[in-house]
């Protein structure tokens, strides 16, 4: 059997695994509850592997990597080290800050989703919260969701000779299939699953990589004759002080912002067991974060030097860097043992894919069916409820995978992009709604739709001239409506105040 029928195999018994697990589930969702949040009956360490799985998507096996590839051409090794930085800090500063009073305040006030704990959270009668962060989450995840389907095409492409078109339908339908059976139950599951896969191979394959070199030393000698720096890539290539602007380190660094306001991170705060249990959730995750995005920079380090000292440097510069994962696997690992630990590794791309991909389709759904249909039908019952949002998790795919259709498009300029969108129309109203007893539905209102508009606007009107990542000022223009409003507009009512007031009671008992 040859390498690739090998690579085959594995990916499919892979695919029926994660299918078993969603057939399994299904018959667990008896309500709109168990669909989206299971129940709310996630133990610490599912938790915690489903959040950091569902975060770090196709992008950390390929975009990172393409990144760090390209070495110093650009500062595109420094930009991938700042951005790794932002995220491990807003990673972790999300888990200390939102998670447990999130989790507490969701389930103190009845919301499964986040735009109900926007109307429940302020009482707003006028459902405006509501809508408007539905529709929010159906644009941005429809933007996201084409990327992981970007990504996952782009692995069948390199792999399999597949036409790109006809590997976007293929991984978009299994990943279709478990989450319109299975519901939140089921992604969290095969997220533990993918990003324990995740993690194994991102550490197993610099360290393999690097043996075949003949050390650390070789390696990293062989990097600095490809950049043609004396004594290799030193403290200026990999933080780029001297040559990125301080403007741009912290445009790199914003990347972190973004993890407030992320809709299928969030979720899982709402949906562990305990609130007492974040404290654990957090240091699995924040180890896994930390280990994970340092060997995803080695990849694309280790990865350069290892096809430098195995092809032609004009093979080299044609290669696309976001496949320097792919390259690495096909190359070092041949022969009928190897083929199947090869399969394994190129199956962790799929299973970093669908661990995001599948969070975000089940989230749109909610924002659908919870968010929007339950408000222009508020009679209809659980079960039709639960069966319009298999429906969107169906709809939402297919138009995610025509907005992927380009072959040539970015992953992680794709995931930037909605990564803005979510981290500045909901960090700062998510933020501000957990620690301030002032602010109103009003001041939420207008934090929200300024984060979504001026991360639109920012985007394509003016950073073609002026690069700062869009998530920066738009994070700062929300936080700033959020204040300015709520305070120029009537105080929240009584009531809002005393549940404000049991919850900062309930969160200092837990």
């Amino acid at each position: 059997m040859s390498d690739e029928a090998v690579h085959v195999v594995v990916l499919i018994c892979y695919l029926i695994a994660m299918l078993a697990i969603g057939f399994y589930f299904y018959r667990k969702n008896k309500s709109q509850s168990d669909y989206f949040l299971g129940g709310r009956n996630l133990n610490v360490f599912v938790t915690s592997m489903s959040a950091e799985a569902s975060d770090m998507s196709g992008w950390l096996m390929m975009g990172l990597p393409g990144a760090a590839f390209l070495l110093t051409k650009n500062n595109s090794l420094a930009q991938a080290v700042w951005t790794s930085i932002g995220l491990t800090v807003g990673s972790y500063i999300n888990w200390l800050i939102i998670a447990k009073r999130l989790r507490i305040y969701s389930d103190f006030n009845n919301s499964i989703t986040i735009p109900t704990y926007f109307e429940n959270r302020f009482h707003d009668r006028t459902h405006l919260l509501r809508m408007l962060s539905a529709v929010f989450i159906v644009v941005f995840f429809l933007v996201y969701t084409a990327a992981q389907f970007s990504a996952g095409a782009k692995l069948f492409t390199s792999v399999f000779g597949l036409n790109y078109q006809t590997a976007l339908i293929v991984g978009a339908v299994v990943i279709i299939s478990y989450t319109f059976l299975g519901g939140f139950l089921a992604v969290c599951w095969t997220d533990l699953i993918q990003g324990s896969m995740m993690f194994v191979a991102l550490i197993a394959l610099p360290i393999i990589a690097i043996a075949k070199m003949g050390g650390t030393v070789k390696t990293f000698d062989l990097v600095a004759s490809i950049t043609k720096i004396p004594g290799g890539l030193g403290f200026h290539e990999w933080t780029g002080i001297g040559s990125l602007s301080v403007l741009g380190i912290l445009s790199l660094l914003a990347w972190g912002l973004g993890y407030m306001g992320q809709p299928h991170i969030l979720v899982r705060f709402m949906g562990i067991q305990h609130a007492k249990d974040i404290k654990v959730a957090r240091r699995i995750a924040i180890v896994w974060v930390v280990l994970s995005l340092c060997a995803a920079l080695m990849i694309g380090v280790v990865g350069r030097a290892y096809l430098s000292s195995i092809l032609p440097a004009s093979q080299i510069h044609h290669l696309d860097a976001e496949k320097v994962f792919i390259y690495m696997v096909q190359y070092m690992l041949k022969g009928p043992g190897a083929a199947i630990i090869a399969g394994l590794l190129l199956t962790v791309i799929l299973a970093a894919i669908m661990s995001t991909a599948d969070s975000q389709l089940l989230v749109t759904s909610s924002a659908v069916s919870e968010d929007l249909c339950r408000q222009i039908f508020p009679s209809i019952n659980e079960k039709k409820l639960v069966w319009i949002s298999r429906g969107t998790v169906i709809i939402v795919a297919v138009i995610a995978l025509f907005l992927a259709s380009d072959p040539n498009s970015s992953v992680l300029n794709i995931v930037s992009y909605a990564w803005a969108g979510f981290g500045a129309a909901f960090g700062p109203a998510i933020l501000l709604s957990l620690y301030w007893k002032r602010m109103n539905w009003q001041g939420a209102l207008a934090g929200i739709l300024s984060g979504g508009i001026v991360t639109i606007a920012w985007k394509n009107l003016i950073r073609p001239h002026f690069d700062l990542y869009e998530l920066l000022p738009a994070f700062v223009v929300s936080t700033v409506c959020i204040v300015v409003v709520s305070l120029l507009t009537p105080k929240p009512t009584k009531s809002v105040e005393n549940d404000f007031e049991e919850y900062t009671r309930l969160n200092r008992e837990n």
